[in-house]
């Protein structure tokens, strides 16, 4: 089974960056075969990797129950769940020492359980084949009270550097024990901080009971690949953050 890495926090805190970051340490670093998930419905860590979107679970969905509701005909005669598992297989994007799954949105209204039962399922069905799992979870806390964030070696919270997202962080780590959640390993990571925020944060975070385990610097390089539409996934290595989250995970027991 594939070591998983997923991602949690607010909105806004950069969270889709250093999952990408996180990519660029597996790809670099183990040189082994890592499928990334953007279990977001506002898709963005596409953009961050390179790579263009073909298909999405979301789109993928709401073309099978329009199938269904049509009567049309299925190649080959294969059921429809037959069918839709295919189809979820040839969405999954190829790019240079990493794939990508793409949730999306579905064009509907309502929720997204069922985008998000299909990612889950379809993500542990795929980690069998694949040594790292990269997880870009949706903002806030809401995949963690639905249990889509399950079974992870690493869960990685990020915050800004601002109370509110600590709080966030706080009570995304609250939750974690009070799902009894199937998570190894948690790291709080405190990311775009400057010199003279960072030791202050780190102290509140502290008092709050949490333990920061990095303290990603602002980095004006992901700023301006930003602002040029360039993949974050490109940044050199000498980059104060790339370097800082690549401390981070040499830290811990990945394999």
């Amino acid at each position: 089974m594939a070591f998983v890495i997923a991602l949690a926090g607010k909105g806004g805190t950069g969270k889709t960056s250093v999952a990408s970051l996180t990519v660029k340490y597996l790809k670099e670093k183990k040189g082994r075969p890592v499928l990334a998930v953007d279990a977001d419905s506002n898709s963005c860590l596409n953009e961050a990797l390179g790579v263009p979107v073909h298909a999405t679970i979301g789109g993928l969905r709401e073309e099978s129950l329009e199938a269904i509701r049509s009567g049309g005909e299925r190649p080959g005669g294969m059921a429809m769940e037959q069918l839709f598992d295919y189809q979820v297989q040839q969405s999954v994007i190829e790019a240079k020492g990493f794939d990508l799954m793409v949730m999306g949105r579905p064009e509907g209204p309502g929720c997204y359980c069922a985008a998000n039962n299909i990612i889950r399922k379809y993500t542990d069905k795929l980690s069998e084949t694949y040594a790292y799992v990269v997880i870009d979870n949706e903002a806030g806390m809401e995949h963690l009270s639905r249990r889509t964030t399950h079974k992870v070696d690493l869960l990685l919270i990020v915050s800004d550097p601002s109370v509110r997202g600590i709080k966030t962080a706080e009570r995304i780590q609250n939750l974690v024990k009070e799902l009894n959640l199937d998570v190894a390993a948690h790291a709080v990571i405190i990311n775009r901080v400057s010199d003279r925020d960072g030791e202050e944060l780190k102290k509140y975070a502290g008092g709050l009971g949490l333990t920061v385990a990095a303290m990603l610097p602002q980095d004006q390089n992901i700023f301006e690949y930003d602002l040029q539409g360039r993949a974050i996934l490109d940044l050199p290595a000498d980059s104060p953050a790339v370097s800082a989250l690549f401390r981070l995970l040499d830290s811990y027991d990945i394999p």
